[in-house]
């Protein structure tokens, strides 16, 4: 098994970058079991304020920063300034974001967190940081959290970094590190058992996936997946990976391809849910389109492999998707309204008006309204009047909404509570249940890395 070299992570202004290319090869594999996050090691950190329980937040971007927002009142807790075109994704400890920017993926403190002791946990709150921790990668692509570990993937050299949820913030913290034969736009998921699922393909063309156990061996491996995009983790662990034509389902270490009903029937953007065993994707057909505007969805059954299409009365885009808290699948239609969908009917369960129709723009990174769902709200932004709304996915109640100061872009949340994972170990641990997908990329201009 070849061993590769990369810079660790290190505090901004003292960054290395670099990865040697090799054949996929696992490097090393940490886990720490650190219940809470570790504080900051670059500076002093926030005081930190107990509160009666879990306070979750969310954070939006902007053009020239970012803005942190108290998810049950929508006021803003701090607006941090960064220049150029930024990303955000959850880490999934329930208190950090990684956001993407350049050199890497810069570790945010939310400034909300739990710790356990004994059969309860504490809560806290301080001023959010963006911190000088960063994750070096040439082109940070997707980063995907789960069951307490987080994979992060730099298109630029095709590296992967896997590392405790809790330890994001620490940058000493030992890692997985791992790189594929050929630098592209990919994606991993490391499973609970240490199984990692990885996309293969070469800056020219994605072609499938490689499936590895916990030493780094391949056990399994598909080449029938063309433009392969995204993922998303079903109940039971099952990972389902966007193709052209379809998509590929890996569980219990096999995988099984899922054809579309059209020769070019392209997901690319998937949502999941461990309530659920069905995950909701985007599906496209016109290979032809320079930007089509889809008004189907796609439902994927991990129990038989099978995909259902389901008719909407709009059109969506890639920060469309989301689930719900007992697995509604959810999606933020250009009409204005969040349609829900029964994942195992495919019934489309009722519409809740939220904004103004709009249109989707031309540029992927140009804001439109976006959708992340936290604790059974869901939070959709509207760029053109400035604001954010939060709704209840149950009842359909829009219950609270806000005016800002800045023109929202992407947003993701985090919960504050302690985070909940089986762990490599087999064992329960408390952890968040969130599945906000905010490690979403635009897929509309495949020779632009956005997809």
């Amino acid at each position: 098994m070849n061993r590769t070299t990369r810079p660790r992570p290190r505090v901004l202004g003292a960054l290395g970058l670099g990865v040697s290319a090799a054949l996929l090869a696992a490097c090393s594999t940490g886990a720490g079991d650190t219940a809470a996050p570790a504080p900051d090691p670059t500076s002093a950190a926030p005081a930190a304020t107990e509160v009666a329980t879990a306070k979750p937040r969310l954070v939006l971007t902007y053009d020239g920063g970012l803005q942190v927002l108290d998810a049950d009142s929508l006021e803003v807790v701090a607006d941090l300034p960064l220049e150029g075109f930024t990303r955000v994704n959850g880490a999934g400890d329930g208190r950090h974001v990684l956001v993407t920017t350049t050199g890497g993926f810069q570790v945010l403190d939310a400034g909300t967190w739990s710790e356990p002791h004994g059969d309860h946990a504490h809560s806290y709150t301080s001023d959010p940081v963006l911190t000088d921790v960063l994750w070096p990668a040439e082109k940070p692509g997707h980063v995907v959290p789960h069951e307490g570990r987080t994979a992060l993937f730099d298109d630029g050299t095709g590296a992967i970094t896997v590392l405790d949820s809790t330890d994001v913030a620490d940058p000493d913290a030992p890692a997985r590190e791992l790189t594929t034969p050929s630098a592209h736009h990919g994606v991993a998921v490391e499973l609970s058992d240490g199984t990692l699922v990885v996309s293969e393909g070469t800056e020219e063309a994605r072609t499938g996936i490689r499936v590895l156990d916990a030493d780094g061996t391949e056990v399994a491996a598909s080449q029938e997946c063309p433009g392969v995009h995204g993922e998303a983790v079903a109940a039971g662990e099952a990972v389902v990976i966007g193709c052209e034509d379809g998509a590929l389902v890996h569980t219990g270490g096999t995988i099984t391809k899922v054809a579309a009903p059209d020769a070019y029937g392209r997901i690319g953007n998937q949502a999941g849910t461990e309530e659920s065993p069905v995950v909701l994707g985007d599906y496209k057909s016109d290979p032809e389109a320079e930007l089509e505007r889809p008004t189907r969805v796609s439902l994927i059954d991990t129990r038989d492999g099978s995909l259902r299409l389901v008719d909407l009365p709009s059109s969506y885009t890639f920060r469309s998707l989301g689930r719900g808290e007992d697995g509604e699948a959810l999606v933020l239609g250009t009409d204005g309204s969040l349609h829900v969908i029964d994942p195992e009917s495919g019934e489309l369960v009722r519409s809740i008006p939220v904004v103004d129709a709009w249109e989707e723009p031309d540029e992927w990174q140009s804001p439109r309204p976006a959708l992340t769902v936290l604790d059974g709200s869901a939070y959709v932004t509207d760029p053109a009047t400035r604001s954010v709304h939060a709704v209840d996915v149950v009842s359909g109640e829009v219950w609270l909404s806000t005016t800002l100061d800045v023109t929202p872009n992407e947003i993701t949340g985090v919960s504050g509570a302690v985070p909940h994972t089986t762990g490599h170990d087999g064992a329960e641990h408390d952890h968040e249940h969130g599945d906000e997908h905010d490690h979403e990329h635009g897929d509309e201009h495949e020779d632009a890395h956005t997809d």
